[in-house]
């Protein structure tokens, strides 16, 4: 299977509502199956969507709003991945998706995961961000190593991760050394200029097409949406400004083949593995273009490099 179809989904949840927005995400996947997606992944905690209240002063309506979210947030074995995996199995695609995942022992933390489902309705695993960014920490606890794996599909080797874990250069060369040939990666969706402090859309895009170059690899990156309009108006006061998508798909030199989007739509493109056998013959960062007499890289006490 040398070529396969790709879908980056850009779209609004339905904020504070986990239950309609796991509908909606079933709409999303019906729709690209429909259109021959193989992989279709969704940005970062699209269910039940990104916390945009983190950058407001604390206030009351902040802390309402914290416990609506910790309400909204989702079990992996819970109804809403149930229903998306039953929507993947039924649209013949292997879904991605950003979700709040509720922490299933205390039932009051929450993390940043991306939940691998595969085209038979299985979840094949599920990364939790290892370190939420600035104010997510506010919202977000800190994820483990336990998912920094890369998946074996019948297509190739699959991995995600979640914004800012592109900066921090090791959880992706983990993946890397695992021989990642399509990796997803999960962003917010971009600020506008008018943003407070320094805007990260650039290095959305930027650290999306380095990773796909270094990699040698095919990058999904679904951005978020949210427009003023789709929070509940109790809490916009809360929203700062607005993630206006972006999403894009880069192939495995960086170059971006699909994207950036506008409003909702979904994302198609072809992944062809040639070219990404092409890419790694001519730079393997964790093999034949390396230096493992100078590095070793362990993760959780196994050696990823050198092998």
């Amino acid at each position: 299977m040398s070529k396969i179809n790709l879908a980056a989904v850009q779209a609004a949840p339905v904020f504070f509502d986990k239950a309609a927005s796991a509908e909606k995400a079933c709409d999303w996947i019906t729709e690209a199956g429909k259109r021959g997606a193989d992989i279709t992944a969704f940005g970062e905690t699209w269910l039940p969507g990104y916390p945009f209240f983190i950058e407001a002063p604390l206030s009351d309506l902040w802390w309402e709003a914290a416990a609506l979210y910790l309400e909204n947030a989702v079990l992996l074995d819970g109804p809403e991945i149930g229903r998306i995996c039953k929507a993947a199995k039924q649209a013949g695609t292997d879904v991605v998706i950003g979700v709040a995942e509720l922490d299933a022992a205390t039932k009051s933390s929450i993390y940043a995961s991306l939940v691998f489902i595969s085209r038979d309705g299985e979840v094949l695993g599920r990364h939790r961000k290892i370190k939420p960014t600035h104010h997510e920490r506010s919202v977000w606890a800190d994820g483990d190593a336990k998912g920094l794996k890369v998946h074996e599909r019948p297509y190739g080797r699959l991995s995600g991760l979640n914004c800012w874990e592109h900066n921090i250069v090791l959880p992706g060369f983990s993946l890397i050394c695992q021989g990642t040939q399509i990796h997803v990666a999960g962003w917010p969706g971009r600020e506008p200029e008018t943003a407070p402090s320094d805007p990260v859309w650039s290095r959305q895009i930027l650290l999306s097409r380095a990773f796909a170059s270094q990699a040698g690899a095919y990058v999904i990156a679904p951005a978020g949406l949210r427009l003023t309009e789709h929070v509940p108006g109790k809490f916009r006061s809360l929203s700062a400004f607005e993630h206006t998508g972006q999403s894009a798909i880069i192939d495995p030199r960086g170059e971006i083949i699909a994207g950036p989007a506008d409003g909702e739509t979904i994302l198609f493109a072809e992944a062809d593995l040639e070219e990404v056998r092409k890419a790694k013959s001519a730079c393997d960062p964790a093999g034949h273009y390396s230096r493992p007499d100078l590095f070793e890289v362990r993760l959780e006490g196994e050696t990823l490099y050198p092998r």
